[in-house]
């Protein structure tokens, strides 16, 4: 029997692993299907007709067809439907979501901004390398002081808001982000990585696609 998910994505895109990631800590098989966008395949018409923005990830529910881009917006989804880390209470869903578009204003688009320049994915003037860097670093201060104290982003459990911001986190060397001063970050992430079912960006998401086991 197929799996009841379906992933588009490619290893080296932060998003998808987020995702990724959030199946694989619920416990939920997914077939992968890789997108080779050093190619362009995801701008050509199979993808595009599946994934409208051109972009991955594309989450696929076979049970209901459903078609889901933005890695947000699918981590939502996927915790209604499995009824895990989306908050235990109404409060709870709403500091998830709080942290989650945080997370994208201030500290994944500081971070993968500057991962990609130093990869060489987008070039850019230095300046703009600079300000990626100031940005990243005042959204990291701003989450290490906030963890201080605490074991999760939200409540008592591990919640979207934590995979989610763990997702960035875990591209911060690439851009060049040194997370030795931030000491609750550094906490954080060990709790984090210690999780049941936990595995890597480049374990979850080879260069190939591949089917479900």
């Amino acid at each position: 029997m197929p799996a009841r998910f379906e992933l588009h994505g490619i290893a080296l895109s932060g998003p998808t692993y987020k995702v990724a990631l959030l199946l694989t800590l619920a416990g939920e098989p997914f077939d992968y299907v890789y997108v080779n966008m050093m190619q362009g395949e995801h701008k050509q018409p199979p993808h595009l007709s599946k994934q409208r923005y051109g972009q991955v990830p594309l989450l696929i529910d076979r049970n209901n067809g459903r078609h889901l881009c933005q890695s947000a917006a699918i981590m939502e989804y996927l915790a209604d439907m499995t009824g895990k880390f989306g908050g235990g209470n109404l409060d709870e869903r709403l500091q998830v979501r709080e942290w989650m578009y945080w997370d994208f204003d201030r500290l994944a688009s500081n971070v993968y901004r500057a991962r990609g320049i130093r990869l060489g994915i987008r070039p850019a003037p230095p300046e703009v390398l600079e300000f990626s860097m100031a940005g990243g670093h005042a959204a990291l201060k701003v989450l290490d002081e906030y963890l201080a104290g605490r074991q999760w982003i939200v409540g008592e459990g591990v919640t979207i808001a934590d995979i989610d911001i763990y997702g960035v986190i875990a591209f911060a060397d690439d851009g060049g982000f040194d997370l030795a001063a931030y000491s609750s970050i550094q906490a954080w992430v060990k709790r984090f990585e210690a999780l049941p079912g936990f595995k890597g960006r480049k374990e979850l998401l080879p260069m190939e696609s591949r089917v479900a086991a």
